[in-house]
Formats: C-alpha cells, sequence, structure tokens
C-alpha cells in the first residue's frame, strides 16, 4: 500500500520532469508510505514518477518503487496489493521473465504488463491504482481496480497529464490552481460526494472504478471500462437452473460461504501484522471467525466507542464476539472535544467532502490499531449492498411493489398535481419530504432509487441553491473522459448522473429486477466514491491499510446474478448472508438489530461543537461566491435548535464549507 504520483510531457510542448517539483508531489502523501520513498525520471526528461511506500509484502529494498522490468523499457509505481501475485510469477517464470524478487507483487504488475499489456488488469485479482510507463510504445498507462477500492486522480494541462493517489499530490505540481467545479458540488450536494470522474476540483478527475486510461505521447487519450458490477453468465449461476427454490437458497448459501472464506483467507496475505475492525455486527464479525479459522494466534480486533453518548456504541456486542473467539481486543474511547479537535485533520486527509461522519471514529480506530503495531485491517463494506442489507432497501423495495406501479400508471395530468400538493405539504427533510420526493420522481418520470445517501433531494436544493451558479465547467472535460461525463454531468439536476450510469445498464439488461438495479447504481456511486474513498482516505491518514474481502470481484460477480426472490425474503435484510453465516458466527449476532457505524452527531450539534460549525458555515468565504442561498442555511439552523434532527444536512454542508475554507480560499477549517 503507497501512494503514487507522476508526471507526463506530451505531444509537442516543451518541458521537461523538474524533480523537486515531483518531489513535492510525492511527499505530500507521505502518512501513505512512511517506509521508504522512491523517485524516477526518464533520460529524456519527460516523464517522472514518485512513490512513498508502506511496506507490507516483501520488505527487502529490492522491492522499493518505482520498479522497472530487466531492461529498464518499463517502469511503474503502484498502490495495492494482488492477492494472486504467486500464481501469476509461476506463469510469467513458465513465459521467460525474470525475477530480482523474491515476491513482491509490484514486479509482477511489471511483468504481467509486459507478457499482456492493458489486458493485465483483467488477470489481477485485488485492489490495486497504478501508473505504467512503457518506454518502447511512449505510452502512460492508469488503471484503477474493479471495485474502486483505490482512488487514482488525473489532470490534464496544456502538453502535460499528471496523477495522484490523493489531489493533493496533483496541487502540488505549480501549473493547476485549486478552483471548484460547479457541477461536483451540485451533485455533492445530493450524494455526500462527488460522482465520478467529477471531483469538487474543477479539472481535476477520478478515474471510474474499473477503468484504464492511456495517454500516448503524441498526446492522444483513450478511456475504457474493463469490468463492471453486472449480473454474468457462470457455471455456478447456470447451476440454479432447474433447481427447487429451497435447492437454489442452499446452494447460493454454499456458493457465499464458500467465496467469502476465499476472500478472507486471501486477504491473510501479509509480511507485517494484520487484524479486524470490529463493530460486533455481521460483518465485521464474519471477517474474525474466519480470519480465526486460518490463524494459530489470537486475531487483532480493534473497536472504538464513545465515552458521552454510549446508545451509539457497540463495545459490548464486539467484546462478546472477541471473547467468542478469543481475540486480542483493543478500544478507544472519543467524545466530543476529540471530534472537534480532528476536523482540520479530517479536511486535509478527505482531500475532498465525503459527508460522513462516520469518517471520525474510523480516523481513531484505525490510530489504534497502528499505534498497536498492526499495519493491515479486514473491514466489513460492501456486505449491506449486495445482501440489500440496509433498511433503506428494503423501504424502497416495499414502495416500488405497492406504490410505484400503480402510481406511474396514472396519466400525467394526475401525478404531476399529486406530487406538487405532497412537495407543499411535506415539512423541509422530514419524512413526509422522503415521500414528497418520491412522487416527484414518479411525476416525471425518473427513477425511484437515487442510491442509500440522497441528502438534498431536487425540491430541497431548490431552497438552498442558487441553480445559475451550477451550469457548465470552466474547465474543459478531457477526450477521453466525455463518455463517462457526458453533458448530463454539468446540468442542475442529478437525475442526470443516475440516469447516465443506468443507461448501459438497462440496455444491456433490460429484465433485471429492482433489487440488481439498486445493488448495480450503489456500486457505481456510493460505495467507490463514498465508503471506499471513505476507507482509504482516513485509514491511509493513520498509514494503514485496509482490505474489503466482502468486495471480492468472484463474490460479487455470483452475487449480482442472484435473483431477488432468493437475496430478500420476508422483507429480512441480509436474508443470504444470514444463513451462510449460521454457524460461522454466533446467532445472537446474525439477529441483532442493524446499527452501522453510529455517530451521536446529532447530540454534538447541540453543544459547543455545533455553534462553531454554524460560525464556520455562515461566516465562511464561500458565501460571497453565491452558491448557496443563506436564508436557507439559517433556516437549517433555526429549525435544528428548535429540535428537528437535520444533522445530516448540516454536516453535509459543513464538510463542504470546510473544505473551501482550506482548499479554495487558503484558510484552514476553523471548527
Amino acid at each position: 500500500m503507497c501512494g503514487i504520483c507522476g508526471i507526463f510531457f506530451t505531444g509537442e510542448t516543451a518541458g521537461r520532469v523538474d524533480a523537486t517539483v515531483l518531489a513535492r508531489m510525492r511527499d505530500t502523501m507521505r502518512h501513505r508510505g512512511p517506509d521508504g520513498e522512491g523517485l524516477w525520471i526518464a533520460r529524456d526528461g519527460r516523464t517522472g514518477l514518485g512513490h512513498r511506500r508502506l511496506a507490507i509484502l516483501d520488505l527487502s529494498p529490492l522491492a522499493a518503487q518505482p520498479m522497472s522490468n530487466e531492461d529498464g523499457t518499463i517502469w511503474v509505481t503502484y498502490n495495492g496489493e494482488i492477492y494472486n501475485h504467486a500464481a501469476l510469477r509461476t506463469e510469467l517464470l513458465e513465459a521467460g521473465h525474470r525475477f530480482r524478487t523474491d515476491h513482491s507483487d509490484t514486479e509482477v504488475v511489471v511483468h504481467a504488463y509486459e507478457q499482456w499489456g492493458t489486458d493485465c488488469v483483467e488477470r489481477f485479482d485485488g485492489m490495486f491504482a497504478f501508473g505504467i510507463w512503457d518506454g518502447g510504445r511512449g505510452r502512460l498507462f492508469l488503471a484503477r481496480d474493479r471495485l474502486g477500492v483505490k482512488p487514482l486522480y488525473i489532470c490534464f494541462r496544456p502538453g502535460v497529464a499528471l496523477f495522484g493517489s490523493e489531489i493533493k499530490a496533483i496541487l502540488a505540481h505549480p501549473s493547476v490552481t485549486a478552483a471548484v467545479s460547479p457541477a461536483a458540488m451540485y451533485h455533492y450536494l445530493s450524494f455526500l460526494t462527488a460522482p465520478a470522474p467529477l471531483t469538487m476540483f474543477d479539472g481535476i478527475f477520478k478515474v471510474p472504478a474499473g477503468c484504464g486510461l492511456c495517454v500516448e505521447r503524441g498526446g492522444e487519450q483513450r478511456m475504457w471500462r474493463y469490468w463492471d458490477a453486472v449480473p454474468r453468465e457462470s457455471d455456478s449461476l447456470r447451476e440454479l437452473t432447474g433447481l427447487s427454490p429451497a435447492a437454489q437458497e442452499e446452494f447460493c448459501v454454499r456458493q457465499i460461504r464458500e467465496l467469502l472464506s476465499q476472500a478472507v483467507q486471501k486477504r491473510m496475505m501479509s509480511d507485517v501484522p494484520f487484524g479486524v475492525l470490529l463493530s460486533g455486527g455481521i460483518d465485521s464479525s464474519t471477517n474474525v471467525a474466519l480470519m480465526s479459522r486460518f490463524m494459530d494466534r489470537p486475531v487483532e480486533t480493534f473497536t472504538v466507542g464513545y465515552r458521552d453518548h454510549t446508545w451509539a456504541n457497540e463495545l459490548e456486542p464486539a467484546r462478546r464476539v472477541s471473547r467468542a473467539f478469543g481475540t486480542n481486543h483493543h478500544e478507544v474511547l472519543i467524545g466530543e472535544r476529540e471530534a472537534q479537535d480532528y476536523v482540520p485533520d479530517l479536511i486535509y486527509h478527505q482531500d475532498e467532502p465525503l459527508a460522513d461522519w462516520a469518517c471520525i471514529p474510523l480516523a481513531f480506530v484505525s490510530r489504534l490499531a497502528r499505534e498497536s503495531g498492526t499495519i493491515v485491517v479486514q473491514v466489513g463494506e460492501g456486505s449491506d449492498e449486495q445482501f440489500c442489507g440496509y433498511d433503506h432497501f428494503v423501504r424502497y423495495l416495499r414502495i416500488h411493489r405497492r406504490y410505484w406501479g400503480p402510481f406511474r400508471l396514472l396519466p400525467d395530468f394526475v401525478r404531476r398535481p399529486i406530487a406538487t400538493v405532497g412537495l407543499r405539504a411535506s415539512d423541509l427533510f422530514g419524512r413526509g419530504r422522503f415521500y414528497a420526493d418520491i412522487l416527484d420522481r414518479g411525476a416525471r418520470d425518473r427513477e425511484l432509487f437515487w442510491g442509500g445517501a440522497v441528502v438534498f433531494g431536487e425540491s430541497e436544493k431548490a431552497r438552498l441553491v442558487r441553480r445559475e451558479r451550477f451550469r457548465g465547467s470552466a474547465a474543459p472535460v478531457p477526450a477521453s473522459l466525455r463518455a463517462f461525463a457526458p453533458d448530463s454531468f454539468f446540468r442542475p439536476d442529478s437525475f442526470g448522473v443516475i440516469a447516465e450510469y443506468l443507461r448501459e445498464f438497462d440496455q444491456a439488461f433490460p429484465s433485471a429486477d429492482v433489487l440488481t438495479r439498486m445493488a448495480y447504481l450503489e456500486c457505481k456511486l456510493r460505495l467507490p466514491e463514498l465508503l471506499l474513498m471513505r476507507v482509504d482516505k482516513i485509514t491511509m491518514s493513520t498509514s494503514v491499510e485496509a482490505r474489503v474481502p466482502f468486495l471480492d470481484y468472484r463474490l460479487v460477480e455470483f452475487t449480482m446474478g442472484i435473483p431477488m426472490s432468493l437475496k430478500v425474503k420476508r422483507d429480512v435484510p441480509k436474508y443470504l448472508l444470514k444463513k451462510a453465516c449460521e454457524g460461522i458466527i454466533p446467532d445472537d449476532v446474525i439477529h441483532r438489530t442493524k446499527m452501522g457505524f453510529g455517530v451521536p452527531m446529532r447530540e454534538w450539534l447541540r453543544g459547543d461543537f455545533g455553534r462553531r460549525i454554524e460560525s464556520v458555515i455562515l461566516n465562511s468565504p464561500m458565501r460571497s461566491e453565491g452558491y448557496l442561498n443563506y436564508d436557507g442555511v439559517a433556516d437549517l439552523f433555526r429549525r435544528q435548535r428548535a429540535g428537528r434532527d437535520l444533522s445530516l444536512p448540516i454536516w453535509t454542508l459543513f464538510n463542504l464549507t470546510a473544505w473551501f475554507d482550506h482548499w479554495i480560499a487558503g484558510r484552514r477549517a476553523a471548527a
């Protein structure tokens, strides 16, 4: 696990890589790689790669990066883990490749590209983001792993391409000035994150999950998708055909157990200590249980709790799991003061706002792991998206089953007045507002489900933003990204993002059930760009690597093909996973009510933390930019003080404001 960056001068533009600038880009990510640093610049001076190393696999100096093949024609800077590197190494040795290291997966990446070209990504089983310089072809090749566990950013300036694991590395280049992307900001207010390939910085883009990007010496660009989380034919899923419903369920349970066990075991690949972030819920407890089967020593487990609002704690459930599996358990307690003091670091390490307050406890529990000597942890992200684990999945399924079809069959002149009355009658951000937005989507022939984290609906934003400020983009969209960021992304209407993500899916899978479409949408937006981005940015800020067994791509490929009738029974969340975990973890863990990563933000915002957040938002230099209607913003705080729980909208606006103050206005976050 590492931090990577690079500079590539293209075309006829005069320019040579400045080693000082490249080193500055690299060292903005020192937290991602405290164990070593590397710099390589091509002989002609037009290409440079930088690397910060967090040594996890093959700790010898021979595994340092950037790394080349035998004759130095191919160089790589790589972040991640290739879990099948040993098998690939054997195959490459048989093909005649020579290796200098004993078991570095980085060297496997180099020779895999040398052997198979850009198709090498389809052979990798792992999480990764890398930049490969192919001197013979004059080509820079970038790639991000299938599910987007590892981030990768790209920025094009006249005659030069820049890339990095974090945006701050790109901002360290003198040709780049931090500026707001209005389109990304608008969609952030919907989804709590900027949808790929946009970022909150104008002209800086994310390489989307499962994509590769080539930049040629002449400046030509090409980006393509090599993998997508779609249903697909497989021997396993074909076996379902013809089985009775009971036999189908039994088959799926057996496959999930086997695939998940394999996923946990392969993610134990490490030359440094590893453990599990444990909440006591079904996902992290399953990680602990399966890991313990492959170990002859106690699993290291880590839990965070709150000293001031114990209702949010999962300390006791985690302790019960620890006792059940004999783990070496560690805990850390935090409160409002620690959360408030951490905010400046949060804004810095996020790069762009991620309005998920779970980042705060995640930072403290990751730091606890690092201080205990544990460098690698397994986490439970990805389970809920595959197995219908969120309450909102069940809620949307009920709405779809009972009301959506009949409402959509009403004539337009009936639907629209009903939606209008619903919007006027509903209170801002109440349950009534949720259903009013559903009516509005139905009246306008829009998608019912927009994702599991929509904070400001289109009708709500009408009272909080000035839409004229969110049209278009100051920076041109690179040619390679136009197919991934069409015109609809640059309009002040977040339905354009949803419609684009589902367009190709619906063409390829017109008969897909509603739950599969929901899971697919989560795999395109919320999972890679909010949840996994959160995990990467926060754990790596403490020099800890997080691995995600539930997002093993083979498990995802299997679960995406399971029909809704098997995944959801009697509206029980995670029905299939719970069946698969029987006998692996205690029954009381399986059937315990889901809490999620609880944070007492509602209570914190009623104290000094909330007052300071209000001051930051209402006194920010962003106020003069004209993006928001501050009468509407002030009304949020009035309603919060009157007893309404508007903590998520307020936290979303605070993340945006503190980001602007720090990265755009150049002022350190003040809360």
